[in-house]
């Protein structure tokens, strides 16, 4: 059932935490050597995708990190925070295994929309040892937030298409310019554009006025000085629910 020697004994539940009617929690003494081991085990089982493991070829890292998201959450190391961090854990491990160049994936939203799945899944491997069951159930989320990203990219991108098109026929390509750096960030300064361009202030000033007047981007805030720009298009595509359903059931 367990991954980890330790957590075949001395273990305790954790009252008032979320998963201690799910999992059994180590002793207090024992917290950092579990997440320790943890880090030791992913290290030495995770097939690296673009180099050998120097401690051999195991498990891909997708089902390494699944079966170490369970673990985690199992040892409960904080009083509070526990799932931020178990979710975080699996775009930064993803990350390092270079899976992921930057954190494009967060399944937070499929956890959260399927709450009920997802402790039952805990639930499970605790009672039973249903780890065939939680794969599942992890990759399908891996699968729905991976379209979910893919999608966003692909309109953000063609947003971005749509602008560089408006203001390509200009004097100059510094909106174009401008517009490149929006992909990076929807929100932007005309010191930031500046620096970032290596151009005079002035010179990315009126450029931003340019993207204003055309609608792509406009003023947050009202401060006088250093003042924010926000292509809020950009914005409602990244802020909109995450579709967790398949493209063809839309």
């Amino acid at each position: 059932m367990y991954l980890l020697d330790w957590m075949t004994s001395d273990t305790e539940g954790v009252q008032g935490q979320n998963l201690a009617s799910i999992c059994s929690t180590p002793f207090p003494g024992r917290v950092s050597r579990a997440c320790l081991g943890i880090a030791i085990w992913a290290a030495k089982i995770c097939v690296v995708p673009h180099g050998r493991c120097p401690h051999g070829l195991k498990l891909p890292p997708l089902v390494t990190i699944a079966l170490a998201h369970y673990q985690f959450e199992a040892i409960h190391p904080f009083l509070d925070g526990n799932g931020r961090v178990g979710r975080l854990l699996i775009t930064l491990f993803l990350i390092d295994c270079q899976i992921l160049p930057t954190p494009l994936l967060c399944l937070s939203a499929f956890f959260e929309a399927s709450r009920r799945d997802y402790y039952d899944g805990l639930r499970a491997i605790s009672e039973r040892g249903a780890w065939n069951d939680w794969l599942e159930y992890f990759l399908l989320g891996v699968a729905r937030m991976s379209e979910d990203a893919l999608n966003r990219a692909t309109r953000i991108n063609g947003l971005l298409a749509e602008w560089q098109r408006k203001v390509s026929g200009e004097s100059n390509n510094n909106p174009l310019r401008v517009v490149e750096l929006l992909g990076a960030n929807p929100f932007i300064t005309v010191k930031g554009a500046a620096d970032k361009l290596a151009i005079a202030f002035t010179t990315a000033q009126r450029a931003i006025e340019r993207l204003e007047r055309a609608r792509i981007v406009k003023r947050v805030g009202d401060a006088k000085r250093d003042r924010v720009y926000c292509a809020t298009a950009l914005m409602d595509i990244l802020e909109e629910p995450a579709r967790l359903k398949p493209a063809d059931n839309k």
